[in-house]
């Protein structure tokens, strides 16, 4: 599948325009994180781009395991590659799949990532990610009320990898930067 492909899926099965935003800000992020470990961008990107696929197709508060089966399941169907299939698994704990490899690892802390960086640029009077600096990302990480549902202990879990949290966060807000015109930000 090539992005092209991948981007029609997104269009034929997402509707919330902020949930686009979230998926192609995962898959930057994935871009750059591939090609800072010397990894298949491809595969990476494609991982990001299409993790969250299946979001508006089932009631995942009630059902946290379920969200990324479907995107599995339909994926599989068009013949994508086993390594994103278990990508977009690993992306979200409720579904048991282990994080086994470095795109596992990486995915997961990545997509909570996007959320927390948006909602930094979003209490700036601009509301630019280009007003955003990896200090802002690396304090607020600290303070627990500030976005509070964003999952501190799976972007913290980058260290995993043996990258340390500022530099993810350099990583993650260069590559949104990169595309903060498809962001809105």
């Amino acid at each position: 599948m090539n992005r092209e492909e991948a981007l029609s899926l997104i269009k034929e099965h997402v509707k919330n325009e902020n949930s686009i935003k979230h998926m192609l800000a995962t898959e930057a992020i994935m871009r750059s994180m591939s090609k800072h470990f010397n990894e298949d961008v491809e595969i990476w990107s494609l991982a990001g781009l299409l993790h969250d696929l299946d979001m508006e197709m089932g009631d995942y508060k009630e059902h946290p395991e379920a969200h990324g089966l479907e995107t599995v399941r339909i994926l599989k169907e068009k013949g994508v590659s086993d390594k994103i299939l278990n990508g977009i698994l690993a992306h979200n704990e409720a579904t048991g799949k282990t994080r086994d490899t470095l795109m596992e690892k990486c995915i997961y802390a990545v997509d909570p990532l996007t959320g927390f960086i948006t909602a930094i640029a979003l209490v700036y009077p601009s509301k630019k990610l280009a007003d955003v600096k990896v200090k802002s990302i690396t304090k607020r990480l600290k303070e627990l009320r500030f976005a509070s549902g964003a999952n501190r202990e799976a972007m913290k879990s980058i260290e995993e990898v043996g990258l340390e949290f500022h530099q993810f966060a350099e990583i993650g807000l260069k590559a949104m930067q990169e595309i903060s015109d498809d962001l809105g930000l």
